[in-house]
């Protein structure tokens, strides 16, 4: 009996062990702490959605502007106006808010406001905060049926930090022209840009609903494809341009400066596809196309996508010696079927697709759009991201941690 009980006891014990040192390589990195910042009334109701996060450093301040569009209803067609929240963010990586407050000038007579999009131009610590304006009722699906687009391109900006902002500017005349007549219809970011670091080009991120082929002058919704591309200004935003578009069909999108070993310097998009995997492309900062474009196996998306954020930060200290400058990282909904479980994943060789590494999963559930932004006197990354018990629309909320947290969740 004494030697059954001993047999026993060994294979549990090893048994035991087996399961420590499996559940001990898969145990996951417990997420950062999330601080909700605009909540849902109730299902169906008020709702909050599609996040933009800024970091600006004055100084010994550290301010941080969360913007979001408030809607009626969840519905896309229900949004009404863009709302901010102001933080002061502390060392170690809390924050303080303001309350809720309505951007009363980002719109236009009888028309929503959608997908707001930051690009800071530093030398004038400008603020340009870009969305588009779509008549009331209008629907993004009945845009591309008819085949005509009814999206106006605009911007408000401040230059004290948010505090005041000015009146709105519409480009969609100046900047799109007759372009538009090939537009079905089209959206910016939604998120933030960049100014290039190499050059001060500003740039913002975009879509197009763009129209191949018209029939006997009609256009044909079976050639009605999504296309990134961006808009940019080389004048400090006094005027604005148009890129090339990415080739393959891509959506909503982010971007990034890569800076490689040699000191060169490339844009990257990282943007939304339909097609189970993100869609990159990269061309060089100083021309206004993409000479690259691939899917990245690495990064997966749900049946019908969804919008990721991307950001460039600099590769740590330890990599001097390795082959790039910049590093990248990229949050979005990491399982392949519904929107939850939003993670965080780094790449190190920003130019080669295949190093995406294992995600840390940063937001456990439901989860959707997200924002990132990179705090680089702290070391410190904060996301700002949807979330909810049951649906993924029920809050916004914002988190940060360091890269070393990252590293670690990854690197296992």
């Amino acid at each position: 009996m004494a030697k059954i009980c001993a047999g026993r006891n060994l294979r549990t014990l090893q048994q035991s062990r087996y399961i420590i040192q499996v559940m001990g390589d898969a145990t996951p990195k417990a997420p950062p702490a999330k601080t909700v910042l605009f909540q849902q009334q109730r299902p169906g109701g008020l709702t909050y959605r599609i996040p933009s996060l800024t970091y600006i450093k004055d100084g010994d301040e550290r301010i941080l502007l969360a913007i979001a569009e408030k809607r009626s209803t969840p519905c896309d067609t229900d949004a009404e106006i863009l709302v901010m929240r102001k933080g002061k963010l502390h060392l170690n990586g809390t924050a303080e808010w303001s309350s809720i407050r309505e951007l009363s000038s980002a719109s236009l007579p009888k028309h929503r406001t959608m997908n707001p999009c930051v690009v800071r131009e530093k030398i004038s610590e400008t603020l340009f905060l870009f969305f588009i304006c779509i008549p009331k009722n209008v629907s993004e699906t009945q845009q591309i049926c008819r085949g005509k687009n009814a999206a106006r391109l605009c911007y408000i900006s401040s230059t004290d930090k948010g505090e005041n902002w000015s009146k709105v500017t519409d480009l969609t005349e100046s900047v799109i022209g007759r372009q538009i007549h090939r537009w079905a219809t089209f959206a910016v970011g939604p998120g933030h840009g960049l100014q290039l670091l190499s050059s001060g080009k500003l740039i913002v991120p975009a879509y197009v609903y763009y129209i191949h082929c018209k029939c006997c002058c009609y256009p044909c919704p079976k050639y009605i494809r999504p296309h990134a591309f961006y808009f940019y200004s080389e004048d400090r935003g006094e005027t604005w341009h148009i890129s090339k578009p990415v080739k393959k069909n891509s959506a909503e999108c982010e971007v990034a400066e890569i800076i490689d070993g040699s000191a060169n310097s490339h844009v990257y998009c990282n943007a939304r596809s339909s097609k189970g995997h993100r869609v990159e492309a990269v061309g060089e900062s100083d021309r206004a196309d993409f000479d690259r474009c691939n899917s990245a196996r690495a990064l997966v998306e749900q049946h019908h996508g969804c919008q990721g954020s991307v950001i460039g930060f600099p590769a740590p200290n330890t990599d001097q010696g390795g082959d790039m400058q910049t590093w990248l990282l990229f949050s979005h909904p990491t399982n392949c079927k519904k929107r939850k479980d939003l993670g965080v994943y780094v790449n190190r060789k920003p130019l080669c697709p295949s190093d995406w590494q294992k995600p840390w999963i940063i937001c456990p559930g439901p989860s959707a759009y997200s924002d990132l932004t990179y705090c680089a006197d702290l070391g410190l990354f904060a996301c700002l991201l949807e979330c909810g018990q049951k649906h993924e629309n029920e809050q916004i909320a914002f988190v940060s941690f360091p890269l070393h947290d990252v590293l670690e969740a990854t690197d296992n």
